[in-house]
């Protein structure tokens, strides 16, 4: 017997907002098999969640360069589609840049500390 996946696991192993997946996706657990067979050929549904969206907060967070906390912090809660994230970079609102300076200080201050603990 294959071992299955809750639908919300295989939801992030493929990088996809589950709310946005069919029904038949959001209620059923998916076996590995199932899974490998998703990311080979991907349905169309698939396809286009990937690229149009809407897309989970962690997809989110890495296209607008920003913590997932961040997007917490503004109000981000539901997924935001391809259009809606290019909107928001084409004309950042404060919070988004604030929160994208925040972002750069944190990488900055962790790369630091690794070279640090490597010397």
């Amino acid at each position: 017997m294959s071992q299955t996946l809750k639908p919300v696991t295989a939801a992030n192993k493929l990088g996809i907002y589950l709310p946005a997946a069919p029904e038949e996706f959001r209620n059923t657990p998916i076996t590995r098999e199932e899974l490998k067979a998703l990311r080979a050929d991907p349905p169309a549904w698939l396809s286009d969640l990937l690229t149009d969206g809407p897309f989970p907060r962690q997809v989110m967070a890495k296209k607008l360069g920003v913590s997932r906390s961040g997007l917490a912090r503004n109000g981000i809660t539901e997924g935001l589609t391809a259009k809606e994230l290019d909107k928001l970079l084409a004309d950042p609102p404060k919070w988004l840049i604030r929160e994208q300076e925040t972002h750069r200080k944190v990488k900055e201050e962790k790369a630091r500390l690794r070279r640090e603990q490597a010397s």
